[in-house]
């Protein structure tokens, strides 16, 4: 404090802290001490003016007078020489006439539950004093409506919003209209997720509704009980008594911001997790919720002014979303200070002290002046010595375990699809997804229609086959409800028609137009993929700075630590498929330590990034190459004799030993499909036998399935695998082997023989056809890959190069670091879930696009080696690419930034153990200390000699005791990268081997059904550690440049076909809601495409080293999250 303030102190040093009481006389004083507060109002006006006190009244309820906030921030006002602090009782206060309460100059009054502001109103009429918080403006607090319209007034940003009135007489008149989806509210229509806020203030009782895509339901918000702040509902129809606000749900990533002035020049900001996520409450050892000081961009702090002035509330907090990139404002609290700062609680007596004494000291004649300081200017270390700091991670992530995909497509002529057709403008693109609940019961709706005009009139003119149109039917009365999540009708406009495809085709050619009708269900996330997905997002903690720490009983600290700051940027990205998503959620769970329901949570951090094809595909318009794929692989498996020479170098030109291993299996392909079509019919069989034994009438399978269900869908691959004309159908030996894996591993209880032999010849078929259908010799691997994936390796490109934060990054407030390493770092995040199609292809592209050379450097040709000998790419697979900065090396210097690539092939399967690739750990030794220690990290260590590598030996604790990524250094992985690092390798287990598990253990808390086994992941093993920014930014802009002609006619299409959507969103469906840019050539823009105006992570790339995105041949661009 200047000298001036230090003028105001006490001589004593003892705070002058009183409490009032009737008739202006105050309990505990001596005779000065009243003649100091007496002033103008008694006899002692001949007293020196030196010894005139201002007195400051607090008149609140006493809970909120005697707070630990107000005591800490009135004991610090009283050191001001002439201050004295009077609070009023809260029995004067209830039951006093103004006349009697105490006498003050200043007066700190505010509204809470139970206080008479009335009263409060009629004493600052009566004795005039200078009012901190306007009292008047108090009755408007309390209502949301009059603080949205003062927001409004005052232009600040706020969610879109619409008031419903409600008559209490008559509830039922009113302008609300509610579909399943979304409800119209005076005529404004709000889709779910949308916030539905009782107008009175005081009521916290705010419910967000989730759309049925993401699984319904609603999240209720109140005031906190304990540990927790709201909780998660089915119940997804809106209240139907009351007066509500509905606004549009802001998408924040699990994060709110609550905002503390003190008077329009000071703001404290605090982050702390958003009670719409999974309701639980994080608190401190004391008990209190934890809150993180965070920084607050200009922006936001004229934002705090203008809430400040607009209120006339001194001392007030408000609530701040920070969502796509701006600011909005969803709550203005009123009086209100910070919990828990001693440096606030410095800061607001200060404030607060010299606004007084600036109102009011020349008015007494009071000697003081207004201090001058020095503005604190947050100054952030850097990052030094030989340590590099972990810059970025990116993660492109199979989805987890899930139930069989099964599928029926029929060519329908019927007027009443194409109806439907037209109604959800499926001729704009010629194809069209229907998946809410509404379109999928419309369609029900046609099925029966149609079968009951089959009953009536066997003659009539409908052409689609009654068996397909029941299996319809079916299909879509399963489970007595709709979720998006579960089934997926699509439509296809065939303008000839179709030609006879397969065995099911029986129908003759037709002229005139036609759709195709696919339907799609089962492929859920299962219980245990939900696990494995929670487990790895717990993993991946640990490969944060700080990672081995433990944060409320969870590892991985220094994440959690960076996240709750705003210094850990994160986008989790999933394609639509409901799978897909899930994961994502669950994997969020894990990396963010959350609880609850997964709903809340995908809505809140999943974004959905399906209109570019970034991470979706279009399996059913396959590329010419893939057709052309297809057809050989379909000639070379219909021979009937044992692979010949010529066979091995048609099928794996590659020479991969996975394919050639899985050939040697097969040996004559026709015998082989003999084998499992055989094996199959006497699953079938068996099943029939369970079916008509009574003690299996009331059999319940994995995940609520029933022998009925698993026999339809055995049945059906039977009738499907073998055409009528005696040849096989290999597209459907991805499907025996997708549900005979899904029974091994989930029904193994019903012990049906032959199982396992159906298991090992349909893998080894499966092991040549899935991944040989994304090409089979190197060129059409790559031509195929670039169709599927160049999007997302663009989007990898950018987000590698945009490394260096700026001021429009939230940071955590330097000052408040303690015990933070590097107090400025900022990490950006972004993970990529997808489905196998996008693995496969970004993978054929880093081993088959010419990163290396495997001749010139052993550590690639050790990593292709390890590629080479895995034989599938299974869920969970990860490619991970960590980014480091050595602040040491100039910034022009390729050797600035550093690049990793690792990967895994996911979860493991049956018998895996013994054929097993052997990889060399996770971010190994260099290449000169490799000799010593061969082989570190490979998967027979991470089970045999090192019992701290497999951290998990037993399946009990598998909430409790994550796995972490084991260093030998002490401390954690602050010490990141260096070249020259000895450290050994680092590897994490996800849980105990399945063949140890008995199916009947049930871990607590994980909320999976019993009869099945979680198989464990495999580590990450490294690719390569030593690469630079450079090469990989190099090897990216080629691979995007060679991208072949077709996929940019495919772009082009792509880009035509939707029209671009500035505002991003998260409605999984986006068929209607269009989550990210659409794919833009050839259109050089002032502003890049993916500019939205978030807070970007970087200003610029990493130097002359790395290419800016102009010189990218490929001129399609993504929104920069």
């Amino acid at each position: 404090m200047s000298k001036s303030s230090g003028q105001g102190l006490s001589n004593s040093g003892l705070p002058k802290f009183l409490i009032g009481s009737e008739g202006g006389e105050s309990r505990e004083l001596d005779d000065k001490d009243m003649r100091n507060i007496s002033g103008p109002y008694g006899e002692d006006e001949e007293d020196d003016q030196a010894e005139r006190q201002i007195v400051v009244g607090i008149c609140s309820m006493m809970k909120k007078s005697n707070s630990k906030p107000m005591t800490e921030i009135m004991e610090r006002l009283c050191k001001f020489e002439y201050i004295t602090v009077v609070i009023f009782s809260e029995e004067v206060i209830l039951s006093e006439p103004v006349e009697k309460w105490p006498l003050c100059d200043c007066l700190i009054s505010f509204h809470s539950k139970g206080f008479p502001l009335d009263k409060a109103v009629g004493y600052a009429k009566l004795r005039n004093p200078l009012l901190i918080n306007d009292l008047n403006m108090q009755y408007f607090i309390q209502d949301r409506r009059e603080v949205y319209r003062i927001l409004q007034e005052e232009g600040i940003d706020l969610p879109r919003y619409a008031v419903l009135n409600r008559d209490p007489d008559r509830p039922e008149e009113c302008n609300l209209v509610e579909s399943e989806d979304h409800v119209e509210v005076n005529g404004e229509v709000f889709h779910k997720p949308f916030v539905e806020k009782p107008v009175s203030a005081e009521d916290h009782n705010v419910y967000i509704y989730y759309p049925t895509s993401a699984g319904g339901g609603s999240q209720r918000l109140f005031r906190k009980i304990g540990s927790r702040s709201s909780v998660y509902s089915p119940e997804s129809t809106v209240r139907k008594t009351g007066s509500y606000i509905y606004e549009e749900f802001m998408p924040t990533d699990g994060t709110d911001v609550k905002v503390y002035t003190v008077g329009p020049d000071y703001a404290h900001a605090e982050a702390r997790k958003s009670p719409a996520l999974d309701g639980k409450v994080e608190r401190d050892s004391e008990g209190k919720e934890i809150r993180y000081p965070v920084m607050l961009t200009a922006m936001e702090k004229l934002v705090a002014r203008k809430v400040c002035l607009a209120f006339k509330q001194t001392v007030c907090g408000f609530d701040l979303l920070r969502a796509n990139g701006h600011s909005f404002v969803c709550d203005v609290n009123g009086f209100s200070f910070v919990k828990n700062s001693m440096k606030y609680y410095d800061d607001c007596a200060k404030v607060l002290g010299n606004m007084v004494m600036r109102e009011l000291a020349p008015q007494f004649h009071i000697p003081w002046s207004i201090p001058m300081e020095a503005e604190d200017i947050p100054i952030v270390p850097t990052t030094s010595g030989t340590m590099m700091e972990l810059r970025c991670v990116i993660a492109v992530i199979r989805h987890g375990d899930r139930t069989p995909k099964q599928k029926m497509k029929m060519e329908v002529r019927n007027a009443l699809f194409f109806e439907l057709f037209e109604k959800y403008g499926g001729y704009k693109s010629g194809k069209l997804k229907l998946k809410k609940p509404k379109q999928l019961q419309e369609v029900l709706d046609i099925a029966r229609q149609l079968l009951a005009e089959l009953v009536l009139h066997n003659d009539c003119e409908i052409e689609e086959k009654k068996s397909k149109l029941e299996q319809l039917k079916t299909v879509l009365e399963m489970y007595g409800h709709f979720s998006g999540i579960n089934r997926k009708v699509q439509l296809t406009y065939l303008p000839n028609g179709q030609p006879k495809a397969s065995s099911e085709e029986e129908d003759s050619l037709k002229d005139g137009p036609s759709l195709l009708l696919v339907l799609k269900w089962g492929g859920e996330l299962t219980p245990a993929g939900r696990v494995q997905a929670e487990e790895l997002g717990r993993a991946f903690r640990c490969m944060y700075p700080g990672g081995q720490g433990d944060y409320a009983g969870f590892p991985g600290c220094g994440l959690l630590r960076l996240h709750s700051t705003y210094r850990h940027d994160l986008k989790i990205y999933a394609s639509d498929e409901g799978r897909v998503q899930m994961t994502a959620a669950a994997f969020a769970k894990g990396l963010l330590a959350l609880e609850g329901e997964l709903t809340p949570i995908l809505v809140q951090m999943v974004k959905s990034a399906n209109m570019n094809g970034l991470l979706d595909s279009d399996s059913d318009s396959l590329t010419d190459c893939q057709q052309r794929v297809k057809a050989r692989l379909h000639e070379i498996m219909q021979k009937n004799k044992d692979f010949s020479e010529e066979d091995y170098n048609k099928l794996a030109p590659t020479g991969s030993p996975s394919l050639v291993n899985s050939m040697r299996v097969i040996a004559n392909p026709v015998k082989t499909c003999d084998q499992v079509h055989t094996l199959i019919k006497s699953l079938t069989c068996q099943i029939c036998k369970r079916l008509e034994d009574p003690k299996s009438a009331d059999l319940q399978l994995y995940h609520s399935e029933t022998l009925e269900l698993m026999l339809q869908r055995w049945s059906k691959l039977e009738r499907d695998f073998r055409m009528k004309n005696c040849r096989y159908d290999i597209s459907k030996i991805p499907d025996i082997y997708d549900c005979v894996k899904y029974d091994t591993q989930h029904n193994s209880s019903l012990s049906l023989e032959d199982t396992l032999e159906l298991f090992r010849l349909s893998r080894a078929l499966a092991d040549i056809i899935i991944p040989q259908e994304y090409g089979i010799t190197k060129a059409e691997k790559l031509d195929i890959a670039s169709a599927y994936c160049l999007p997302l390796v663009k989007k990898i490109q950018l987000d590698l190069q945009r490394t260096h934060e700026d001021e429009a990054v939230n940071k955590l407030h330097p000052l408040y670091s303690r015990g933070v390493m590097s107090p400025g770092r900022h990490v950006r995040t972004r993970l990529y879930f997808t489905s196998e199609s996008h693995v496969h292809s970004l993978l054929s592209i880093f081993r088959y696009g010419g990163l290396l050379d495997e001749q010139k450097d052993e550590q690639w040709k050790q990593a292709m080696d390890y590629l080479s000998a895995v034989t599938e790419l299974n869920y969970m697979t990860q490619i991970v690419i960590m980014l480091y900065e050595d602040n040491n090396k100039d910034p022009s210097s390729e050797e600035r930034f550093h690049v990793e690539l690792h990967f895994s092939p996911g979860v493991k399967g049956c018998k895996d153990e013994d054929n097993a690739p052997m990889g060399f750990g996770f971010r190994p030794a260099s290449s000169e200390n490799h000799e010593k220690q061969t082989n570190q990290g490979s998967l027979e260590d991470l089970s045999q000699d090192e019992p701290d590598r497999a951290v998990l030996t037993e399946p009990i604790n598998i909430q409790r005791k994550s796995p972490l990524i084991r260093n030998r250094k002490a401390g954690s992985m602050e010490a990141l990268s260096e070249s020259n690092t000895t450290s050994r390798g680092l590897a994490y287990r996800i849980l105990p081997s399945s063949s140890r598990q008995s199916p009947e253990i049930k871990p607590s808390g994980l909320g999976f059904e019993g009869c099945s086994l979680v198989p464990s992941i495999y580590p990450l093993e490294t690719l390569h550690n030593s690469l630079s920014l450079k090469q990989v930014d190099e090897f990216l802009t080629a691979c995007c440049k060679n991208g072949s002609q077709s996929q940019f006619k495919r772009l082009k299409s792509l880009s035509a076909m939707f029209e671009s959507h500035s505002q991003p969103s998260i409605d999984v469906d986006s068929q209607e809601t269009p989550m990210s840019t659409p794919v833009q050539l050839n259109q050089p823009a002032a502003k890049p495409i993916w500019y939205t105006g978030d807070p970007p992570s970087t200003v610029s790339s990493a130097g002359p080293s790395s290419p800016s995105v102009a010189e990218s041949s490929s001129n399609f661009e993504f929104n920069n999250e």
